[in-house]
């Protein structure tokens, strides 16, 4: 199962053992590129952030534990793709 594809806009991710739709503890490894400011006081943020590469280790649920039963499903409202 693609587990990154939970991430995406228009998915999200369930739990099959205990209906979990909303807690899950996930470990990833990203690429990233930041657009960084610091302002004159030292202060940094980061403006805009750009996921170069992004590999999903594990999905877990937060509620009963789980990785095994971890399902990536379209999100209420979503469109459609044909």
């Amino acid at each position: 199962m693609d587990l990154e594809a939970g991430l995406t806009p228009g998915k999200r991710f369930r739990c099959g053992a205990c209906g979990n739709l909303t807690r899950f503890d996930i470990v990833s490894t990203e690429r990233l590129r930041r657009f960084w400011h610091v302002d004159l006081s030292g202060e940094g943020r980061a403006d805009e952030e750009e996921i170069l590469s992004r590999e999903v280790e594990s999905v877990t649920c937060r509620w009963c534990g789980s990785a095994e039963h971890i399902e990536v499903l379209d999100a209420p409202g979503a469109p459609e793709v044909a």
